[in-house]
């Protein structure tokens, strides 16, 4: 993992007057490419390394500079651990936990009483994400493309892919980089990804628009929705749409007032809430819901009638 050879080749640099840039290729199983980009990260960071060339060339760390411990209060001790402990419950491996024995030895397994923050990013189906997670993290640092199917409302397709990052976002993971099929920037949740292969083709770098992760971005409000929803659901209305989506009536009902992006979504959840919601409007939906229970009434009344023959 790119992060914990950075770690290592600081480590080296700190520990060592001079190194060359193939005695740390060789090193940490990386082409002398590799290394250089590190080289230039870790400059970038602040660390003042120095390159020459000749016999008695190399890489090594400008004379008098140390890693000033002092500069991690407690504070920022207990976020950095919370935050490698966080990686690690999804990335299938046990590179972060080696991470974190090189920051604070014998931390990885322990958790103190100060320890305020924890945080568990791992999914529901953790065993078939984490190695999801591992290979587009390879791909990206390797600058390789992807193949894989994805799934979609709109049917299934073969995709591939330039990966430039990957995204935890609404309690799901997402890669996102250029899409071969679309010419564009795509970003692509790993739960519909099937069949992942990363190609020996390396791409070039191109000039990468940031992703905008902001919900009205990418599910833009479009449908109005009213609904009556029994009092017994005002823990879901609050967890979705926060606690001012609704007003209560008199009868205990809650009147709620809300935007979906499109007529399939708002649909799917209209009928997540079974007989505890009434919807108002679009009258559309409310069509929509009295034909699926029309055809789920006369389903299960011919499956009963076929059973008791």
């Amino acid at each position: 993992m790119k992060i914990d050879r950075l770690i290592g080749i600081l480590s080296v640099l700190l520990q060592k007057e001079k190194t060359t840039a193939p005695e740390l290729a060789a090193r940490f199983e990386v082409s002398r490419r590799t290394i250089n980009r590190d080289i230039e990260d870790l400059c970038m960071a602040g660390i003042p390394i120095q390159t020459s060339r000749g016999v008695d060339g190399g890489i090594s760390i400008m004379e008098g500079f140390s890693m000033d411990r002092t500069l991690l209060t407690s504070k920022d001790m207990k976020m950095i651990m919370a935050g490698l402990r966080s990686l690690d419950s999804v990335s299938g491996s046990n590179y972060y936990g080696q991470l974190m024995e090189k920051i604070k030895p014998g931390s990885s397994d322990i958790i103190t009483g100060t320890d305020s923050v924890l945080i568990d990013l791992s999914s529901w189906n953790k065993e078939a994400i984490a190695p999801r997670v591992s290979l587009i993290q390879d791909a990206i640092e390797e600058r390789r493309r992807l193949s894989f199917n994805y799934c979609a409302p709109s049917g299934e397709t073969h995709r591939q892919m330039e990966p430039y990052y990957l995204i935890f976002k609404w309690s799901s993971w997402y890669v996102y980089g250029f899409c071969l099929m679309r010419k564009d920037f795509r970003m692509f949740k790993l739960n519909r990804m099937s069949g992942i292969k990363c190609s020996e083709e390396i791409f070039s770098l191109q000039d990468v628009p940031a992703p905008d992760l902001s919900v009205y971005k990418l599910y833009p409000p479009k449908i109005a929705i009213k609904a009556l929803v029994a009092p017994d659901m005002k823990w879901r209305l609050i967890e979705e749409f926060g606690p001012d989506c609704f007003t209560e009536r008199e009868d205990g009902r809650l009147l709620f007032s809300g935007v979906y992006s499109d007529m399939e979504s708002l649909l799917n959840w209209a009928l997540s809430f079974g007989d505890q919601m009434e919807v108002l409007k679009p009258v559309e939906i409310k069509n929509k819901l009295l034909r699926i229970a029309d055809n789920m009434k006369n389903m299960y009344e011919r499956n009963q009638t076929n059973s008791q023959k």
